[in-house]
């Protein structure tokens, strides 16, 4: 066998998952603390813009804009309306049928929460130019449609 041939292996951080990662994991967690402060997770969050986004959706309607199964939306959902933040009212026409909207009290919380979204984004990416931050949404938009990716970050 011949030795003149290397054994390479990439190191860790020759990859851009790795930095991607890197910097998700970062944003993320701190988003994840900023949210608790408010006593709502990064799930609860994104459901809430996702019900304030299309008012009255049904479960189903709710569950394809997060990209998500029913039952988890359902959930979460459920953890919404325990907090006050959301309710579910059944359809006039449907039995099984059910609408969800934001209550008053989540409408007063939504703007807080996007306030902190933008706070983090503000930390980790305000020392980007208008410019580059939409060229890296757009190079990362892109991957999304590439390759097909439809469920909303939720962890």
């Amino acid at each position: 066998m011949s030795t003149s041939k290397k054994n390479t292996i990439s190191r860790l951080d020759d990859h851009l998952g790795y930095w991607l990662r890197f910097v998700s994991n970062h944003v993320s967690d701190a988003f994840r603390k900023r949210l608790a402060e408010h006593e709502v997770t990064v799930a609860e969050w994104v459901a809430l813009r996702s019900i304030h986004d299309a008012p009255g959706s049904s479960l189903n309607e709710l569950a394809a804009l997060m990209g998500m199964h029913k039952g988890p939306v359902s959930r979460l959902v459920d953890r919404l309306n325990e907090q006050g933040l959301a309710v579910r009212t059944q359809n006039q026409g449907d039995r099984r049928g059910v609408t969800i909207a934001l209550t008053a009290a989540g409408q007063r919380l939504l703007p807080i929460l996007a306030k902190t979204a933008d706070e983090n984004d503000a930390y980790f990416f305000g020392h980007l130019s208008a410019a580059e931050r939409d060229y890296l949404i757009d190079i990362l938009r892109g991957i999304v449609e590439q390759r097909k990716l439809n469920q909303k970050p939720t962890k």
